[in-house]
């Protein structure tokens, strides 16, 4: 098991940007796809967006494509989500989770066994 912990969230204005960063210990995140996901009041929780071990098979959510992007630096243990042209209805908490393997289908969020605390992300209009 990994241990993850978010941070970035805040406050921000509709057209404004954010970076969320995971930092992960306990183990080398070199053999682990993660990926973001979120949950806003009322809904369930969503994938946001995925990365396999080595960078590569990225995927997005439909609604964050072309305005949210994922990396990682496996060196520093960290992953990254690049949030530009916020909306309203990015409002929500942002988890990232690990999957002990390189890369699986990012959807199903059983593959996932550590979990971060998560962190709020409020985008006014």
């Amino acid at each position: 098991q990994v241990q993850l912990v978010e941070s970035g969230g805040g406050l921000v204005q509709a057209g404004g940007s954010l970076r969320l960063s995971c930092a992960v210990s306990g183990r080398t995140l070199y053999h682990y796809a993660v990926a973001w996901f979120r949950q806003a009041p009322g809904k369930e929780r969503e994938f946001v967006a995925g990365i396999g071990w080595n960078g590569g098979n990225t995927d997005y959510a439909d609604s964050v494509k072309g305005r949210f992007t994922i990396s990682r630096d496996n060196a520093k243990n960290t992953v990254y989500l690049q949030m530009n042209s916020l909306k309203p209805e990015d409002t929500a908490v942002y988890y990232c989770a690990a999957d002990n393997m390189p890369f699986r289908n990012y959807n199903v969020q059983t593959y996932f066994g550590s979990w971060g605390q998560g962190t709020q992300v409020t985008v006014s209009s």
